[in-house]
């Protein structure tokens, strides 16, 4: 019998705990697990790092939600990345990543991975003859796809990158944080791997760090936990358990966001301060007819030039006062940033160099009026 999506939020790897009764899982704060006999470790658990029950729960509702048979979770969303590009690739490999990549994942790519021999291509994801040009034929390993794109909100076309990948023998790597699985679902469209930053959406309560990896395939899916547990930036048992709170009210939470989201997109596409929204909701947005395929809507994230250029925006910025000023997205509050002084500044330079007037938008639960008179007030 399969169930809808709140149902398995709710619900998958999470029965009632067999003891107690208790209908949440319990927090297993331990580091090792008592054995019944040499060799003999009691339901498989020996020592946190390899194996712990909540970390487990976590990991079974986020393969049931993202539709994979294996999914592991991480430290944060960066270590769960270090540790895929570690499992599937080698020195000499090649990756292409997106022109607008998420700063810490170039910052990954271009300062930590590439002195360990992998290189690297940017090239545009929305467009899919640009990326089978930035293959390198024999040693390109991963197509890396974030959709929405962090900040520029590309929108990438999962089913035909997914071919190019595989036409060209690579995995095709797709960072879900800023749709969620309740709004996308990368391994129905051909995704080899999916990447979160639970942090964000998944968590959705700006109180927790981690990260996931969520397998198309088990073999490889097995393969990723053996070096979850070699490398061992694992998740904690309350880190796991906090995620898992979050997760449940994921579904409601997402469309609240997306509510807010679209008065706010065409609240400022009409505005006089504002050069530019960028918003896969809107119809002029040029992923739009791709992003209604695969999305169920279109996400809380937002971003816009200010008409008045960098320092309108830095200004933009510093005035608003529910919109918070911070870096990261996802959680229940509106946050407001300039990516290029702040979640971009390593790409300043790259190939990956945001626009200088660029803000970006995490749009929350708040009642929209009252995030809608920020704005105005914001804009001057």
């Amino acid at each position: 019998m399969s169930h809808g999506f709140e149902t398995l939020a709710i619900h998958a790897g999470q029965d009632p705990e067999a003891r107690t009764g208790a209908v949440i899982p319990p927090i297993y704060q331990t580091s090792t697990y008592a054995q019944d006999a040499v060799g003999a470790p009691r339901q498989g658990y020996e020592y946190s790092r390899s194996g712990n029950p909540t970390r487990d729960a976590l990991q079974e509702c986020l393969a049931a939600l993202e539709g994979g048979p294996v999914a592991l979770a991480f430290a944060s969303g960066l270590a769960a990345e270090d540790t895929l590009l570690r499992t599937v690739c080698k020195p000499g490999d090649h990756v292409v990543i997106p022109d607008d990549a998420y700063g810490g994942t170039y910052r990954l790519f271009a300062k930590v991975a590439e002195r360990w021999g992998l290189d690297y291509t940017p090239a545009k994801v929305s467009d899919p003859d640009a990326v089978r040009a930035a293959i390198r034929p024999g040693s390109t390993r991963i197509i890396w796809v974030e959709t929405p794109t962090n900040p520029l909100l590309g929108i990438a076309d999962i089913a035909a990158l997914a071919a190019v990948a595989h036409d060209a023998g690579a995995l095709l790597v797709v960072d879900n944080t800023f749709a969620s699985p309740y709004l996308q679902q990368p391994i129905a469209f051909g995704a080899d791997v999916v990447v979160h930053s639970t942090t964000k959406y998944v968590g959705g309560h700006s109180d927790v760090v981690g990260g996931a990896l969520i397998a198309a395939d088990r073999t490889l899916g097995e393969e990723l936990r053996y070096h979850q547990n070699a490398m061992g930036a694992i998740n904690g048992p309350f880190d796991a358990w906090l995620t898992l709170r979050g997760i449940k009210t994921l579904g409601v939470r997402m469309d609240r966001h997306c509510d807010n989201a679209e008065r706010i997109a065409a609240y400022l596409d009409g505005h006089a301060k504002v050069a530019e929204v960028i918003y896969p909701g809107l119809p002029a947005h040029p992923g739009h007819e791709v992003a209604t395929k695969q999305m169920r809507r279109f996400g809380g994230m937002i971003s816009f030039r200010a008409a008045g250029g960098e320092e309108h925006a830095v200004q933009i910025c510093n005035r608003a006062k529910l919109f918070v000023l911070a870096e990261s997205l996802g959680g229940v509050e509106s946050l407001i940033e300039h990516p290029g002084r702040m979640t971009h500044a390593s790409a300043a330079g790259s190939p990956l160099e945001v626009p200088a007037d660029l803000v970006r938008l995490s749009v929350g639960i708040e009642t929209v009026d009252d995030l809608l008179a920020d704005l105005e007030q914001a804009l001057g």
